[in-house]
């Protein structure tokens, strides 16, 4: 290779670091936004997301296989809808860190349309994607039914992976009702997500501008409102249909973005530096869970896991933002989504087979048969994370032009 192409590849290669980096800090996924320039990356909060993500996707596999009784071992992986409120709570963290700026004076329709598209362009082209995978294997499904005996039956107008539901996700609707709603069931958490989108600029300039008096009011707020969703559900935070399931993503969304108010004036900063902060929260927070501990004395731990985490200044940080871990967050949003699909695909086709039952089948296959899921998982989230959700953001992006009020919101965005 000449010397000229050994140098227009080396600045290839920084230039896609770098974009990929603008990426996922202007979308939300970690961002410290500075008052000129690209945002810049917080550290730890990606590998975060892709632990919670892996979390959600052993809970959900180990419950459609109960000959692996893990609940035997540890209460924590039965714990791993838990991993959504964390997901909350990270999102209303990120989202203020990210726009704070843009918000924190007067709200205009401009800006507000502006966060909007963004929020879109981020969300949209894999929800759309594994929406779409769906409906397709819907349709193969009727098809072949109609080929092998004459008949299908048709997709129903209302109920759950129905043309009504399909509707729902387009708009993204279908988590305030997801059990009438859902096509692919773990969408209802991003839609509700949308739903805070929406609330976040009229909400965050008021909240900005409150004094500690008032935030720690609205902090005991929604700590009384977590806790009313605990006495009525007898402590069971895994409520993702209707009313409870919006009580649980407001709240802790709010307190995303109470906890970044507290991150910005340096609350605890000193006794949060160091390794024994954050190790002293992990190791809590790994004993709760393997107890089986309620939730409701597990969750008001997440913020104090994001602000030790972020805060961290030792050697725990290099091993959280370890490349594997880097990775697993980057491919999180993908797996998040893309795991109950391939779920629901191979339920669908072991329901044809003859003689087999998930329910029935012996420990060896069914820790064969989640580690095949678990690989398959993170090969197909990679591959969609980079053609996906990189190249359809990017394109949606540009389709949208949200890069040009950078200026206006006060933070570059990357088109």
């Amino acid at each position: 290779m000449s010397f000229r192409g050994i140098i227009n590849n080396q600045f290839g290669q920084m230039g896609r670091r770098i974009a990929l980096q603008r990426d996922r800090a202007a979308d939300g996924d970690g961002g410290r936004q500075r008052s000129s320039g690209p945002p810049e990356q917080l550290a730890s909060l990606t590998p975060l997301r892709g632990i919670a993500a892996l979390w959600v996707v052993i809970f959900h596999f180990c419950w459609y296989f109960p000959a692996v009784h893990p609940e035997r071992y540890t209460g924590a992986v039965y714990k791993g809808y838990l991993a959504v409120d964390l997901f909350f709570v990270l999102s209303g963290f990120v989202i203020t860190h990210v726009y704070k700026e843009g918000f924190a004076g007067r709200v205009t329709g401009r800006r507000y349309r502006d966060f909007l598209k963004a929020r879109v362009a981020r969300i949209y082209p894999l929800h759309i994607t594994v929406l779409l995978l769906f409906v397709a294997t819907a349709t193969a499904e009727r098809a072949a039914s109609y080929a092998l005996r004459g008949s299908f039956e048709p997709i129903p107008l209302l109920g759950e992976r129905s043309i009504g539901g399909f509707i729902a996700n387009i708009v993204m609707l279908q988590g305030l009702w997801a059990r009438e709603l859902s096509w692919n069931d773990p969408s209802w958490s991003i839609s509700l997500e949308f739903l805070a989108y929406l609330l976040f600029p009229l909400l965050f300039p008021v909240l900005w501008r409150a004094g500690p008096a008032t935030k720690a009011g609205l902090g005991a707020m929604l700590l009384v409102a977590l806790g009313w969703l605990a006495y009525r559900t007898d402590g069971y935070f895994n409520q993702w249909n209707g009313t409870y399931a919006i009580l649980r993503c407001l709240p802790e969304f709010l307190a995303g973005m109470l906890l970044y108010s507290g991150y910005q004036n340096g609350t605890f900063a000193s006794a949060l530096a160091g390794d024994a902060a954050l190790g002293a929260v992990v190791l809590l927070l790994t004993a709760l869970l393997h107890l089986g501990a309620p939730d409701l004395a597990i969750i008001p731990l997440f913020p104090l896991l994001i602000l030790a985490a972020v805060r961290n200044t030792g050697r725990l940080t290099p091993l959280l933002n370890s490349p594997p871990l880097v990775w697993l967050g980057d491919i999180s949003y993908s797996l998040y989504l893309l795991h109950w699909f391939l779920l629901f695909l191979t339920t669908e086709i072991a329901r044809r087979l003859p003689g087999l039952d998930f329910a029935n089948l012996p420990l060896a296959p069914s820790l064969a048969l989640i580690a095949v899921l678990i690989a398959a998982s993170l090969t197909l989230a990679t591959l969609s994370f980079r053609f996906i959700e990189v190249t359809g953001r990017r394109w949606l992006r540009q389709r949208l032009d949200v890069g040009r009020p950078a200026a206006v919101m006060g933070v570059a965005l990357p088109r």
